[in-house]
């Protein structure tokens, strides 16, 4: 079976991203602000090998890439997550951030060296211009797409609004043809919604994007229009394979099922560094029972709801364990030369739990089933796998081996460590298959019980804070009995 790469936004949002703005020359003078003499000499001593690479290296070298180099070896050097991105994949990030773009509307894969539209997006001037799936795009403004990747022709298929394009279409049984378009703003849609066994909604969140809230509403609404309020058995929220986003579409999707109580808190390095993010008052779902779907590839942000809903007791998790990316990103931007994706904080739920190099384990643990084809690729290997990665709740970071034995001893930790982190990524691309979101059906269909659904507000752990219990009973109480 050939598996194929679709592509709508270039990118991932592989985190919670707080989108905060600092200039370059805030930052020089704080750095040399908090300087010592070791840091001067450690500066001058940059300059001496950075210039003796500009003079005495065999070939000319690029002095731009080795500035971007340094930064970059900086600040990997502190965590896998902060990273520096030059202006281009600074303008990628803030599609991602935003949800739009200027484009055509058209979800691609390539296929044999072919560029293949797997779907028109409703609405873009792609489906207004009659492309269809299936369609092959063998130009774009005149130059032949055979030997493009597949984000280069992305990239050149994206464009400022209100600017013309001209693709060339070849079709099954027609001669090939171009097409004029004019680019427009394409919101990307991440959040889809349908009716599951004509009584339960099922609601899937891709990405925490700009638009995820305003989504997540509709969704609901849409849901309750179609479904009669006493019929309607439930929600199912499908957080897997969601790599996270932004912080503040998280905390509204979690205020969305929640009457008040505290959503997360996230701590800086300074004690005082300390924000605590609350609901307010306002069920959208009006307390009807609710089950979200995690597994392997449900990060941050994901877990930042999967988590607040398990505290609180909103919902019942179900799946796999999560990929335990505890910390939240801040976008700090340097002018016209990007900007830094720097780890400023540690997020905790409710219950004060850092699921940092842990991940959020379901209340009830449901493997997927593996076609024979993917057996041992469908892993993930979480945080705790990933080279640097901060350390989480009582984890200590080890000593360097001083022996073979130790050595060995060590990679033989690592290996557990992964097993331990990781969990299964795959969701079938069938419904019927989805033996995770079927046993979910089951639940609120009540066909099928677990001790875990609905989920007993009394067994809060002892941690707890009371205004989270507070809250959880609040919840239980405006329950829908069905």
């Amino acid at each position: 079976m050939m598996r194929k790469v679709s592509y709508v936004v270039l990118g991932a949002l592989l985190g919670a991203t707080a989108v905060g703005v600092m200039s370059s020359p805030a930052l020089i003078e704080r750095a040399f602000a908090a300087s010592n003499s070791d840091t001067y000499r450690a500066l001058s001593l940059f300059g001496d090998v950075f210039e003796r690479i500009r003079s005495d290296y065999v070939e000319k070298p690029d002095e731009k890439k080795l500035v971007e180099a340094a930064i970059q070896g900086m600040l990997s050097s502190l965590d896998p997550h902060s990273t520096y991105m030059d202006a281009k994949r600074y303008r990628d990030r803030q599609v991602d951030i935003r949800g739009e773009f200027g484009g055509l509307g058209i979800e691609v894969s390539m296929e044999n060296n072919q560029l293949k539209v797997v779907s028109p997006i409703d609405d873009t001037p792609a489906a207004r211009a009659g492309i269809l799936a299936n369609d092959i795009i063998t130009e774009i403004d005149g130059d032949e797409v055979d030997g493009l990747t597949l984000q280069q022709a992305v990239e050149k298929m994206r464009g400022p609004v209100n600017t013309p394009i001209t693709l060339k279409i070849s079709r099954k049984d027609t001669k090939p043809f171009d097409v004029k378009l004019v680019r427009d703003i394409i919101h990307v849609k991440v959040v889809r919604s349908r009716i599951e066994r004509d009584n339960v909604g099922y609601i899937r969140i891709a990405s925490f994007s700009e638009q995820t809230y305003e989504g997540l509403q509709k969704a609901i609404e849409d849901i309750e229009a179609k479904v009669p309020k006493d019929k309607l058995k439930g929600f199912v929220l499908d957080l897997r394979n969601n790599p996270g986003g932004l912080l503040d579409q998280s905390i509204q999707v979690v205020d969305a099922f929640l009457e008040h109580g505290e959503v997360v808190s996230t701590r800086g390095r300074q004690p005082e560094d300390i924000q605590r993010y609350t609901a307010r008052a306002g069920d959208l779902t009006n307390g009807k029972p609710l089950i979200v779907l995690v597994n392997g590839g449900s990060a941050s942000a994901s877990e930042i709801v999967s988590g607040a809903l398990q505290d609180h007791r909103r919902a019942t998790i179900l799946g796999t364990r999560s990929f335990g990316k505890g910390s939240v990103q801040t976008l700090i931007t340097l002018g016209n030369n990007g900007a830094l994706s720097l780890t400023t904080a540690r997020y905790y739920t409710p219950c004060g739990r850092s699921i940092q190099a842990k991940g959020i384990l379901p209340d009830i643990v449901k493997e997927p089933v593996i076609p024979d084809d993917l057996k041992g690729k469908d892993r993930t290997q979480g945080e705790i796998a990933l080279r640097g990665h901060l350390l989480g709740s009582g984890e200590a970071r080890p000593a360097d081996p001083t022996s073979q034995e130790e050595i060995e001893s060590q990679d033989k930790d690592k290996k557990d460590e992964k097993q331990e982190g990781g969990s299964s990524a795959y969701v079938p691309p069938d419904a019927k298959d989805d033996v995770q979101l079927q046993l979910a059906l089951d639940l609120m269909e009540g066909t099928k019980t677990d001790a875990h659904f609905p989920p007993d507000h009394n067994q809060l752990s002892p941690d707890c804070s009371l205004s989270a219990k507070r809250a959880a009973q609040s919840n239980a109480s405006k329950n829908v009995p069905n």
